[in-house]
């Protein structure tokens, strides 16, 4: 599915409110998606001068993975389902912090994904032509999301 236009990004993804850091789907297909995302002023991620700290890209771009996940599933007539984020093994950002209002871009492609629900993926964050964070990020979407959280309240 390739199209000029796209769901709202709230259709998509279970995140609401300040969780939501993404605001919309570029573009999508089956091989890749593409997000904007604009860090707000005076959130409750902003540092000292009030940015956007580059840790946080790891959530933007978990935002992507959600998106292209929730996307497919749509297209394929199946619910969106809600997944986990399990990490990367380097997350080395070209800068310390992304500026309140400057847009960025942010790509996810799938790498990998199995029957048991992992999944692993490139992403990275540009700022206009300025590649500023490169990662695999792996991810877990489990067949029922809420006995998942159960378990591991139980192990806890």
């Amino acid at each position: 599915m390739v199209s000029e236009k796209f769901p709202s990004i709230e259709d998509v993804l279970p995140h609401r409110g300040a969780m939501l850091l993404v605001d919309s789907i570029e573009s999508y297909d089956e091989t890749t998606i593409t997000l904007s995302a604009k860090p707000k002023q005076n959130a409750w991620y902003s540092n000292q001068a009030d940015e956007m700290p580059a840790w946080i890209g790891i959530e933007l771009m978990a935002q992507a993975v959600a998106a292209w996940v929730g996307l497919t599933s749509k297209v394929h007539g199946l619910p969106v389902k809600r997944g986990v984020l399990l990490g990367t093994r380097s997350y080395v950002p070209a800068q310390a912090a992304f500026a309140v209002g400057v847009p960025l871009i942010i790509k996810a492609a799938p790498i990998y994904q199995d029957e048991s629900g992992m999944g692993s993926f490139h992403c990275q964050i540009f700022q206009y032509d300025k590649c500023l964070v490169n990662a695999a990020i792996n991810v877990f979407e489990p067949e029922n999301f809420e006995i998942f959280l159960q378990q591991r309240k139980k192990d806890d």
